[in-house]
């Protein structure tokens, strides 16, 4: 099922910061930059409606996996972050 056939794609509102789902190498290198290791990410369930979009797109998404989480912000245009993917 493709993100554009959802009934609603939570990911085209506006209040909702982007989601993209990492590679495993662009995940280490994240890591690496940011010397943290996986455990140490906020945590993101495998059933959060962003997560289910991007399922759409990608397919099943493993736990453990990285997703990209980008705010827009008025005072620093925009605002990066990392979740892990959990169970749930």
């Amino acid at each position: 099922m493709a993100a554009d056939n959802l009934t609603f794609n939570v990911l085209k509102h506006v209040l909702v910061p982007e989601h993209h789902l990492l590679s495993e190498e662009e995940a280490e290198a994240v890591l690496g930059r940011k010397g943290m290791t996986r455990d140490q990410l906020p945590k993101i369930r495998k059933s959060d409606p962003g997560v289910k979009v991007l399922e759409s797109i990608h397919g099943p998404i493993d736990e453990g996996r990285v997703i990209k989480v980008v705010r827009k912000s008025e005072t620093a245009q925009e605002f990066v972050g990392y979740r892990l993917v959990t169970r749930g």
